[in-house]
């Protein structure tokens, strides 16, 4: 029987959420399935996926081909990665210690790259916000001119531009 690695799609109209499953590949996209290993929401930013990895690999080394989106979802999260690390110690590239030192330094560098994304995200945030609050600020402040210069006195302009009118009257007469 041919198994794939797929997601399972729920959730409301235009709020996807997605499981990920392995599936007989003859099996509709929302039907039976053999076993649920994760989950994927697309909605937050950065992507949630909740994965067990070892069910995952465990797959992945029976013969279980991922659709393109699990592929992506998989290399995410190592389970490809594992899996090549794991051939090159069966055809003797190197040992398992070795394999393991690789697959450990990958996974906080792909750990760093989240974690500086987020911040990313939540910094980019905090700037809008602040940008904001100026930009109200401003505003408030451009109001608050408005209207003291709308209350404030009128002058006694007119009377000076009408001793001005006389003068230029009696030069051209």
């Amino acid at each position: 029987m041919a198994t794939k690695i797929r997601l399972q799609r729920h959730g409301k109209k235009g709020r996807p959420f997605y499981h990920v499953v392995v599936a007989d590949s003859r099996a509709p996209r929302d039907g039976k399935f053999i076993e649920r290993i994760g989950s994927y929401n697309p909605n937050t930013n950065p992507a949630t996926i909740v994965l067990d990895f070892e069910k995952a690999l465990d797959w992945m080394n029976k013969g279980a081909q991922p659709t393109d989106t699990a592929r992506a979802i998989l290399s995410y999260k190592g389970v490809l990665y594992k899996k090549h690390l794991q051939g090159g110690v069966k055809k003797g590239a190197f040992d398992e210690t070795a394999a393991e030192a690789k697959f450990t330094a990958w996974t906080e560098a792909q750990e760093a790259r989240i974690s500086g994304k987020k911040e990313g995200l939540a910094q980019s945030k905090a700037d809008a916000k602040k940008a904001a609050l100026a930009a109200e600020a401003k505003k408030k402040e451009e109001k608050a001119a408005a209207v003291a210069a709308k209350n404030a006195p009128v002058a006694e302009e007119p009377a000076a531009e009408e001793t001005e009118a006389p003068a230029s009257e009696e030069t051209e007469g």
